[in-house]
């Protein structure tokens, strides 16, 4: 199993089991001081220990195609430096796989968590047939920056650096050989970054919304249930709304053009005098009966322990809900705008002459 080498830096803490539900292993959790941390992302760029992830390389002439193929992402005309996300799915739409993607020359390199990876990979050799293409786990490790400005020195060595769009904290990702990590965590620190653990990153992400499949999703969740991945205007999201030949593709047509996924991804705020967090998985209840199942809870330095949670629409203004004996609100502003009239139930209604 891998272990980084930033767990020998003093104050370094692994997650605890009631953290480690999260894609946890082999990094710190945090440098002995959580909270503060996470209150450096406001005035400075901390860096966070991601190297944990599995990065695979996808190259070869027919690459673009390849991946455009089996993936939610339009990538088969992408220029060199082109980031996103993308979503493997089964074919009645559920979600297999989430990965982010960055095109580097004429090759792809797809990251994510590492319990993922083994499937994910096999998914992708399976599908090569006669196509031109090379599958490689590397040995490559994610270092996250959030907040600030700092420059990456070129002696990180960095294999590619992307900026990754998400209704949070600026954030960029570092890509660097796993061997050279520590060496470039000492340049970015020396540049004025500071040292933050995955706890800091965690509490971001959920205040982003952006969901771990493991922890935060279950075998029946579509991707409408996280809105932020629908591709809209200006924002790539995982799933690309004008391609197809993609399994699954129709269950996102279906849900985009004539109705709405059941359940809904948003920001809950728990009850911070309970002595014990619920634990993820967690029924979420109101007046006895399960509407949604808790996901990540982590504790913010701002609004103290927060969540994440799939929860059906009915439900989200139904008020208090319980997670076992712990009171839990839905923030308001984690729950998307109505997106309207859907195109495909406007034109069967105007054959039905409504």
């Amino acid at each position: 199993m891998y272990r980084s080498p930033l767990l020998d830096l003093p104050g370094a803490a692994e997650a605890r089991d009631a953290d480690a539900t999260v894609d946890s292993a082999g990094v710190a959790w945090h440098y002995g001081n959580p909270l503060g941390e996470q209150r450096l992302v406001e005035t400075t760029t901390v860096v966070v220990d991601r190297s944990h992830r599995q990065v695979i390389r996808v190259d070869g002439p027919d690459a673009p195609g390849f991946l455009n193929n089996l993936l939610s992402q339009k990538l088969d005309d992408v220029a060199d430096g082109f980031s996103a996300s993308a979503l493997d799915l089964d074919i009645q739409g559920r979600i297999l796989h989430h990965t982010d993607v960055t095109r580097v020359g004429d090759a792809f390199y797809l990251d994510l968590p590492a319990s993922q990876a083994p499937t994910f990979v096999d998914f992708l050799r399976k599908m090569v047939f006669w196509s031109q293409v090379e599958v490689t786990e590397t040995d490559l490790g994610v270092l996250t920056l959030l907040g600030g400005d700092v420059a990456v020195p070129e002696e990180v060595s960095a294999v590619f650096v992307r900026t990754v769009e998400w209704p949070g904290t600026a954030r960029r990702d570092v890509v660097v050989e796993r061997a050279r990590l520590d060496v470039a965590v000492d340049a970015l620190l020396a540049a004025g970054a500071a040292l933050a653990g995955l706890m800091a990153f965690t509490a971001e992400r959920v205040r982003a919304l952006e969901p771990e499949k493991d922890v935060d999703l279950d075998h029946k969740s579509i991707p409408h249930e996280v809105s932020a991945w629908i591709g809209r205007g200006d924002r790539f999201g995982a799933v690309h709304l004008e391609k197809g030949c993609y399994r699954g593709q129709e269950t996102v047509a279906r849900v985009e053009n004539l109705g709405r996924s059941p359940r809904l991804l948003v920001m809950l705020h728990l009850d911070g005098s309970a002595p014990e967090a619920p634990a993820p998985g967690s029924a979420l209840t109101f007046n006895g009966r399960t509407v949604g199942r808790l996901g990540t809870v982590v504790h913010d330095c701002d609004f103290g322990p927060i969540a994440l949670g799939l929860v059906k629409r009915s439900a989200l203004d139904s008020g208090e809900l319980m997670a076992g004996e712990v009171a839990v609100s839905v923030d308001p502003s984690s729950i998307p705008e109505d997106e309207g009239e859907k195109a495909g139930r406007a034109a069967i209604d105007r054959l039905r002459g409504r």
